[in-house]
């Protein structure tokens, strides 16, 4: 017999893979099965014997341009809460979205040259707010 892993009645354990397999192709077969089976919703459903998990996710500024960095962070976000549901662990995913008030009103103030609050008051405050908006 070659090298291949072999069951108990002689079924193979796993597919072959290509040796340059398509990345995205199998991405989207993961989704699609993802999907048909409703595997998210069915960990969310399923018993939680070690109780509730809480992820504190900080939420993202408002300003700059998104970097690799983002990217990084939702991993995280994404890959412990799967792994504390996969320990037992009913894990809310609740995403929020919170503009941090402050970065964003320097950033206007910026724009409109302003130096200081007499400016913002002279401006207008719910002129100056509605343009934070």
């Amino acid at each position: 017999m070659d090298d291949e892993k072999i069951t108990a009645n002689n079924a193979r354990l796993f597919d072959e893979v290509p040796q340059k397999p398509d990345v995205p192709a199998l991405e989207r077969d993961v989704i699609a099965f993802w999907r048909e089976n409703a595997t998210f919703e069915k960990s969310l459903d399923k018993p939680a014997p070690r109780g509730d998990w809480v992820f504190y996710e900080g939420p993202p500024t408002a300003n700059g341009k998104p970097g690799v960095h983002h990217v990084i962070s939702r991993a995280y976000k994404d890959l412990f809460p799967r792994f504390k549901t996969m320990q037992g662990f009913r894990v809310e995913r609740k995403g929020g979205w919170d503009t941090h008030g402050l970065p964003v009103e320097i950033a206007i103030e910026q724009r409109l040259g302003f130096t200081s609050k007499q400016d913002i008051e002279a401006y207008g405050i719910e002129a100056f707010n509605a343009l934070c908006r």
